[in-house]
């Protein structure tokens, strides 16, 4: 099994669950309202966090190895656009 984990602009979120929907995901968490510092410095200050706006979401996705790859092919144009990273691990229920 996979986790999958995407970061991108709060604003994105319903074109994501688009893309996850369409992938055939079993089903996904979002947490919404994430700031932080990445690549392109600070994503949103804390002052920023009550309204959401420029804050980003944190999607998780538990899926087996073919819909990981239907969600890579899927994700990298709306990231490369857009913004926002993904990434892949292995991971195994408790």
């Amino acid at each position: 099994m996979n986790r999958v984990d995407v970061i991108l602009s709060e604003r994105e979120l319903e074109r994501l669950v688009n893309v996850i929907d369409s992938c055939g995901t079993p089903g996904y968490s979002v947490a919404r309202h994430v700031t932080g510092r990445g690549a392109h410095g600070l994503v949103a200050s804390e002052a920023l966090e009550v309204t959401g706006l420029g804050t980003n979401v944190h999607v998780i996705i538990f899926c087996e190895e073919p819909v990981t790859e239907a969600l890579r092919t899927a994700l990298r144009p709306l990231l490369a656009y857009y913004g926002g990273v993904a990434f892949v691990s292995t991971c195994e229920p408790v």
